[in-house]
């Protein structure tokens, strides 16, 4: 098919705070929203706070029941891909990958399959594994059929797998990895996610984990978002 979407028409399937930077563009920083996340964005704190510092502000409107599947994946190459093309920017440009909870789960996977591999990744209570997370929650089985029903594999669970963090942790790109997470998550449970996608990527990755004490679901707090948002500055300007 051919490519739907433009600098023209960026607006309808981003959010994007292109527009706010003066002078050269340093780099991008994706934000994939959770479950349900449906929202369309005219303004933005964050976006305006990193248009200052040169940098692009991404929130993908993605099917809020993606779960980074391949459509997904494609849809947020053809963003960049359109960025990348108006700006003339070079193909060193670094791309910095976050979300939290579904979102955290596409930012991991979204590094895996990227056209352009992002230098980091920040991650926000991610769902790591896919397969345990069909079962955690009565809500998630259909969202999970929506997403990979149609792939072409023998089961759903093994076109779950192909996103899957936990699963894909031995073919993860080598760039750096920080994860947080709430150890009072009652929706993504901490133990079987994070912990045990970080244990796997110990063995062969750089990554970086933040427990963060007594407090839900994506709910950094004021200690700890500060440095969710700094880690992917810095991966940025550090590039």
């Amino acid at each position: 098919m051919k490519k739907i979407i433009t600098y023209e028409t960026l607006r309808n399937f981003t959010y994007s705070n292109d527009s706010l930077i003066k002078g050269g563009i340093k780099g991008i920083i994706l934000s994939f929203m959770g479950l349900n996340g449906r929202d369309m964005f005219d303004e933005h704190a964050r976006g305006n706070a990193l248009a200052e510092k040169g940098i692009v502000f991404l929130i993908p409107y993605l099917n809020p029941w993606n779960w980074m599947n391949e459509q997904a994946v494609a849809y947020t190459d053809e963003l960049i891909d359109v960025l990348f093309a108006h700006y003339c920017l070079p193909e060193n440009t670094p791309v910095v990958s976050t979300g939290g909870s579904m979102g955290g789960l596409c930012s991991l996977v979204y590094t895996r399959y990227a056209k352009r591999t992002p230098v980091a990744c920040v991650s926000n209570c991610p769902v790591c594994d896919l397969l345990y997370h069909y079962t955690e929650r009565p809500d998630l089985p259909r969202t999970l059929y929506s997403a990979y029903g149609l792939y072409e594999a023998d089961t759903l669970e093994e076109a779950m797998a192909t996103a899957s963090p936990l699963h894909l942790a031995g073919s993860m790109p080598e760039v750096k990895y920080t994860i947080f997470h709430c150890d009072a998550d009652q929706a993504v449970n901490i133990h079987s996610h994070s912990e045990k996608f970080v244990e796997e990527m110990k063995k062969g990755h750089e990554i970086e984990f933040f427990v963060v004490p007594g407090r839900g679901h994506c709910d950094l707090g004021e200690e700890f978002m500060p440095l969710y948002e700094k880690a992917a500055e810095d991966a940025i300007l550090n590039a």
